[in-house]
């Protein structure tokens, strides 16, 4: 953790009953939340925790002042991490889940019978506390009996368990302080291990608008290790520029841009933004992304 990280204190961007959130990561331009209640603030051995109760947006998950979810979006981002490589999969029995210690990635894994085990490494045990208290709709996810939870470095846990996975998803936060890490291309090599042939992996893939600088690159790097390597979006109003992508990549397989599977009834009924047809839309890129990411011509 840098000096940075080791000052920062959440509470100091909290001015007149508002949270600003501000960062290095999307300059000249911030998020603002009006608060109705501070509900914890501390700091965990990697980083800042801050909760609180928001006017409009229901409570609000922050680490290092930067948003992680909010009760009135969270639902956005959750399912599309977690179901366009679940659905991309014709039987997705095993699945790792890197990160997502709030949970909310963990409840909608829990939405396919055909799973027979979700593994979490969450590196930070206090997300999961304070998710479990503060965030109960999201942190549900650990109640499915399939679910095992390591508190660990995810990379750590990979060196031991290679081709072992169907799916792995890693819902990191921004490539800063403990997630730096994970958008280095050791890591994707690592997940690539781990993965069993026919394999996919999701990651967290920052905003187009903002990071194609970190985007371009990282995809580049693994293009060479990956059979298949593909970039899809979701809109969240509370995340930077409203917006976040993610990188899938497959080992030894095709692509996810067309789903293998659509949901029961049930299952659609579970959810309130993925479906096949915003899946296969997820994937469509303008044009200015299209060429910095792929250096495609339009």
């Amino acid at each position: 953790m840098s000096d940075e990280q080791k000052g920062l204190n959440g509470m100091d961007l909290v001015i007149d009953g508002w949270f600003h959130e501000r960062g290095k990561l999307w300059p000249g331009q911030a998020m603002s939340i009006e608060i109705e209640e501070v509900l914890f603030h501390g700091r965990s051995k990697f980083q800042d925790v801050l909760v609180f109760k928001s006017k409009c947006h229901g409570n609000v998950l922050v680490l290092d002042g930067v948003i992680q979810v909010t009760e009135r979006d969270e639902f956005s981002y959750q399912e599309m991490i977690a179901h366009i490589p679940l659905f991309s999969h014709s039987n997705p029995e095993k699945v790792l889940v890197i990160g997502g210690g709030d949970g909310g990635v963990l409840r909608e894994i829990s939405k396919h019978p055909g799973v027979k085990e979700i593994i979490i490494c969450e590196i930070d045990g206090d997300v999961i506390k304070y998710s479990k208290q503060f965030l109960p709709a999201l942190a549900k996810g650990y109640d499915d009996s399939r679910v095992t939870v390591h508190v660990m470095d995810g990379a750590e846990f990979m060196k031991k368990n290679t081709d072992s996975f169907d799916v792995i998803i890693t819902d990191s936060s921004d490539p800063i302080g403990p997630a730096s890490v994970l958008f280095e291309t050791p890591f994707y090599n690592a997940m690539y291990d781990s993965l069993r042939d026919g394999g996919i992996v999701c990651t967290q893939g920052e905003c187009m608008w903002l990071h194609l600088d970190l985007i371009q690159p990282l995809v580049n790097s693994i293009k060479s290790k990956y059979s298949t390597v593909e970039y899809a979006y979701t809109s969240v109003p509370t995340y930077p520029s409203g917006q976040i992508g993610f990188i899938l990549a497959g080992k030894n397989r095709g692509g996810c841009k067309e789903p293998c599977r659509i949901p029961s009834a049930l299952q659609e009924a579970s959810m309130s933004y993925y479906t096949s047809d915003v899946h296969k839309a997820s994937f469509v890129l303008p044009a200015f992304a299209k060429r910095a990411i792929f250096g495609e011509k339009i």
